[in-house]
């Protein structure tokens, strides 16, 4: 395998060792880690033989974010009936305002919707008609559960269930904030996740003047979703089974949520990494494949077992090394395939697919001149793959080719084993989806050779229960790379066969994404 596309395991390794080093500083947005990463990965493109395909002939596009921390003498409050709860930064509640000023204060009534969720084709309304602007609501993430594969895609997670989908749709509707209560089962990993997702810098896009912006973004944890639905007599599973109807109703809950909200507030510098290869057709040569993968991590953050860097090693510097070693093996064809390939590595995934989203609406190459996006993200070093994932490949017209290509590898495609975490819409191919782009991401093995059945999938839960987004996802030396490079060897294949067909592909008939 090796020899037919130069791609090569030991390579991907130490590109991945080394972007997940203490050196990198834990890869942060805006941090001296992030610089260096960036500059790194912008070298080994042109090591490469990749051009550069960035603003003013350079690796770069410029990303234009501001950073949003949240201080720990930040206060958030629920008061009814004389009674008041007072609830603790990073214990109770994180979150940021979106305000992007260095003090917010509001005092307003609170509504529990739900999972606020507003989904016509689906005839469900969490709203029902009730006005909520100038209140924070509060919610669920997730969506109502269903085995039902036309009723919210059954158990596979819609963009309805993502956290982010609440923040937009609060924020439509005039919401002062959106309060999120955490339980693991809704969110698909525990309150550590969100601790260290959230309590420290997020990157938000700057805002326009007269720009519109929600002044709480927060989750609270169940114990803290508790207290506050508590005050109105009610319990965080009795509202949670009430939001799983259709005939649910919002909720006044009879109780004021107070915020002082302190914020460093600092513009970014950051940016996305790209580079081209161009094509050797005259006439095809300004349409784009574009390989992806995000750079970012957490940077250093709170210490836990004494650790502060988060390395990010599996996420995602994995996703990196696999770009680069593809990069590398692209350039080195003797014969160049038609279409130009873009690698494009993007800042702030980690931020809500902040740098993805900037690229798909100042695209480096026209999306209706972009064949595709094979997205590369957290991927297992675990040993020999007897399968690939590629969930999203099946909405698109390249599908029949992914099968093909599967079937040549010896590899099995097997389907999301988790779909209710929504794994589609948390990656930045969902990004270029948005934008009529098909994307899709080429994810980690389930099935290994050697291992009991089962075994992939317990791995996977060790690691989002015991590293994922915490120091400890650090780089081992006992990992294998074999599976990374068959996944790259996929994508390879794939990619190279798209941008050498006639036509560029598309979205199947009925998918929401189409040009």
């Amino acid at each position: 395998m090796a020899q037919e596309g130069g791609l090569s395991a030991a390579r991907i390794r130490e590109q991945t060792r080394f972007l997940a080093s203490d050196l990198m500083e834990g890869r942060g947005v805006g941090t001296r880690g992030g610089q260096l990463a960036t500059e790194y990965i912008a070298s080994q493109l042109a090591l490469a033989g990749a051009k550069p395909a960035g603003d003013h002939g350079t690796y770069f596009q410029k990303v234009p974010l501001v950073g949003v921390e949240t201080q720990p003498d930040s206060t958030l409050a629920a008061s009814a009936h004389g009674k008041t709860i007072d609830l603790k930064w990073a214990d109770d509640f994180v979150g940021s305002s979106g305000l992007q000023t260095p003090v917010t204060d509001f005092d307003v009534p609170a509504v529990f919707v739900g999972h606020g969720i507003a989904a016509p084709e689906f005839r469900w309304d969490d709203f029902k008609g009730v006005d909520v602007s100038g209140k924070v609501i509060v919610l669920f993430t997730n969506e109502p559960p269903s085995n039902d594969p036309k009723f919210f895609d059954g158990r596979a997670l819609t963009y309805y269930g993502r956290w982010t989908y609440k923040y937009e749709e609060g924020l439509r509707r005039g919401a002062k904030g959106v309060i999120i209560v955490h339980t693991t089962p809704t969110a698909s990993y525990g309150w550590d996740v969100v601790r260290n997702s959230w309590g420290k810098e997020s990157p938000f896009v700057k805002l326009e003047p007269d720009e519109k912006a929600l002044a709480l973004a927060a989750w609270i944890s169940r114990e803290a979703g508790e207290k506050l639905l508590g005050l109105a007599g009610k319990s965080v599973d009795e509202m949670l089974a009430a939001s799983e109807k259709r005939d649910f109703r919002p909720v006044d809950l009879g109780v004021r949520i107070r915020g002082h909200l302190l914020s460093k507030v600092r513009e970014l510098e950051t940016r996305n990494v790209a580079a081209i290869v161009p094509g050797s057709d005259a006439k095809l040569k300004d349409e784009v494949v574009i390989y992806s993968a995000h750079w970012d991590h957490f940077g250093i953050g709170a210490p836990i077992h004494g650790d502060a860097i988060y390395n990010g090693a599996i996420d995602n510097a994995t996703g990196c090394a696999v770009l680069l070693e593809m990069a590398r093996a692209w350039a080195a064809l003797p014969q160049k395939p038609r279409r130009s390939a873009l690698f494009l590595s993007v800042t702030a995934e980690e931020g809500g697919l902040k740098g993805s989203a900037y690229y798909a609406a100042h695209p480096l190459a026209p999306p209706a001149k972009t064949a595709l996006d094979l997205n590369y993200d957290a991927l297992y070093p675990y040993g020999r793959a007897k399968d690939i994932v590629i969930t999203g490949a099946e909405r698109t017209t390249v599908y029949p080719l992914a099968q093909q290509i599967a079937k040549r590898l010896n590899l099995t495609i097997s389907p999301d084993a988790t779909p209710e975490a929504g794994h589609y819409f948390r990656s930045d191919h969902f990004s270029l989806a948005h934008a009529g782009i098909p994307a899709f991401s080429i994810d980690h093995a389930t099935d290994f050779a050697g291992k009991p059945e089962g075994w992939g999938l317990a791995a996977y839960q060790d690691y989002n229960s015991k590293r994922y987004h915490q120091p400890s996802d650090e780089f081992q030396e006992d990992w294998d790379f074999t599976a990374l490079e068959q996944a790259a060897m996929f994508g390879f294949l794939l990619g190279r066969d798209v941008a050498n067909q006639d036509r560029l592909p598309d979205w199947r008939a009925g998918e929401g994404f189409h040009r």
